[in-house]
């Protein structure tokens, strides 16, 4: 990958040299104004954040979903840019500007861009989303980061004046960083709005040899009683079905119950995952 494989501006790009105005028009894409990508280059989420930093020229903090990207977190894809920036401007399509005080304590540089940290940009997220979308964001924030509710707790507890304060401690006790993907998130928040106890997420099981057998989604070791979420290629790859039978078998040895959770479950039936989930863990004596 070269340099002009990323989002740039393209007048220091002609500047520099390292392109001619007719190869800039035939080769490359604007983005957002004097900024271009080479054509057929994907751009995902962290495309988008660099593009809209070279957009600002270097006078904007990078924020929100933008942050989020670049700090690792997976799944924004389909999510706006961000940035905060010290004045008023109108910005292009598909691109968020807000008038924020961030302070330096807040704030890293990252691939040469001042970004705010994991905790303000969870603390943003979580005071600007409705709550199932931060949910969502910031359980695969916490996944790439390794930040800790309690990290976005402390944060929020010594700034009181900010806006949106409220609605953090709203989404703070739903927040998993154990969530490897949006279904997994979406499949827990089911569970715990249908009254069932909050699943502890990713758990290792070993057999008698002490060997690990599998890593569960999320369940009740206590009870066990696990849930998981199943993508389409857990439905469709025969070697991955086949591979599914024989780990539910050595679960099964173990006394556990695995509940599987398909994406027609989860968007179209998701009282048969709540009743399932519930027979079982009633089946394991489970005392909630």
């Amino acid at each position: 990958m070269g340099e002009l494989d990323e989002p740039f501006p393209g007048t220091w790009a002609i500047a520099a040299g390292a392109v001619s105005a007719w190869e800039l028009r035939k080769d490359f894409e604007r983005v957002y104004p004097d900024v271009y990508v080479r054509k057929g280059v994907p751009l995902d989420a962290r495309g988008r954040a660099l593009a809209v930093g070279h957009w600002a020229k270097g006078e904007g903090i990078l924020a929100g979903f933008s942050a989020a990207a670049m700090h690792g977190t997976r799944w924004l894809d389909a999510k706006p840019a961000e940035i905060v920036l010290p004045h008023r401007a109108r910005p292009p399509r598909g691109v968020r500007v807000y008038r924020d005080a961030i302070h330096a304590d807040e704030l890293c540089t990252l691939s040469g861009f001042r970004c705010t940290t994991p905790v303000r940009t969870a603390f943003d997220v979580a005071r600007r989303l409705d709550f199932t979308e931060a949910v969502e964001v910031l359980d695969a924030l916490c996944n790439a980061t390794k930040l800790a509710p309690k990290d976005i707790e402390h944060f929020t507890e010594v700034h009181p004046g900010l806006r949106g304060r409220s609605k953090v401690g709203v989404v703070l006790p739903y927040i998993d960083g154990g969530a490897e993907s949006v279904p997994e998130t979406r499949t827990r928040l089911l569970l715990l709005e249908a009254g069932l106890p909050k699943p502890e997420t990713q758990i290792r099981i070993t057999g008698p040899d002490g060997l690990t057998v599998a890593r569960l989604d999320m369940g009740w070791r206590r009870w066990q009683v696990a849930v998981e979420y199943d993508g389409a290629h857990h439905w469709t790859d025969h070697d991955q079905r086949a591979w599914d039978i024989d780990r539910n078998a050595v679960l099964e040895s173990l006394g556990w119950t695995l509940i599987r959770v398909s994406a027609t479950l989860l968007t179209t039936r998701p009282h048969t995952i709540i009743s399932r989930v519930t027979r079982a863990l009633r089946a394991h004596n489970a005392d909630y």
